[in-house]
């Protein structure tokens, strides 16, 4: 990450501590999922008249129907895709872009589909301006995922899904994991584990709030 033109002060980074304190006492322990949740301002995704609620653990509205995740969900969706360095991770729902940063961090080469217009060129805007210019933005449904550039080693649902897209699947390496949640009014955050061409094993990890993942790209107004 290069330096931006947004301000990231050591009052800043004190509340990415304390937040890093918070979801560590919140169940989250994996060290690498922590240091990027520390690394990443999360106030340059947040208008300035907000920037008080940037390091609450909590969501945010960010325009165009989307929030920005809560960091626990962040962190927790995260530690689940049990990520290595170097693995091609696909995206679905970009948003703020927040949830991209984390995952490069990692060091996953991060592919990522928003079908916002608006909040896509937001997005692109402001990682570009931040220096992550590797993580490769799409415009799109994401139903569909990214054929062209499949397979992927993991993939990352960041809406609430009312099933699971058998594309997603179809697009994810054998040995692979699929994060989803699934559900309407409450969805079940769930891992799809790809054993081969044929074959995969679902897992549950309890309930979360997503707001909805919508097939198609938006029309603008």
């Amino acid at each position: 990450m290069k330096p931006s033109k947004r301000q990231d002060t050591y009052r800043h980074q004190g509340l990415r501590n304390q937040l890093v304190r918070t979801i560590q006492k919140k169940g989250i322990s994996d060290p690498s999922v922590l240091a990027a949740i520390e690394k990443v301002p999360r106030h340059f995704f947040f208008d300035s008249s907000f920037l008080e609620y940037a390091y609450e653990d909590q969501p945010f509205p960010i325009g165009a129907g989307q929030t920005i995740s809560q960091p626990f969900t962040v962190a927790f969706q995260t530690s689940l895709l049990s990520l290595s360095k170097g693995d091609k991770v696909l995206e679905i729902g970009t948003g703020s872009g927040y949830q991209a940063c984390i995952l490069a961090e990692l060091g996953a080469k991060v592919f990522s589909i928003e079908r916002q217009k608006t909040l896509f060129e937001k997005t692109r805007s402001l990682l570009a301006e931040m220096g992550y210019q590797r993580i490769k933005l799409f415009y799109g449904d994401g139903y569909k995922g990214l054929p062209s550039f499949a397979p992927f080693d993991k993939v990352l649902v960041t809406a609430a899904a009312p099933y699971i897209p058998e594309p997603l699947i179809r697009q994810l390496k054998p040995g692979g994991i699929l994060v989803i949640p699934v559900g309407d009014d409450i969805q079940i955050m769930t891992t799809i584990h790809k054993i081969s061409e044929t074959e995969t094993r679902k897992e549950e990890h309890g309930n979360f709030r997503f707001v909805p993942m919508l097939e198609d790209k938006a029309r603008e107004e």
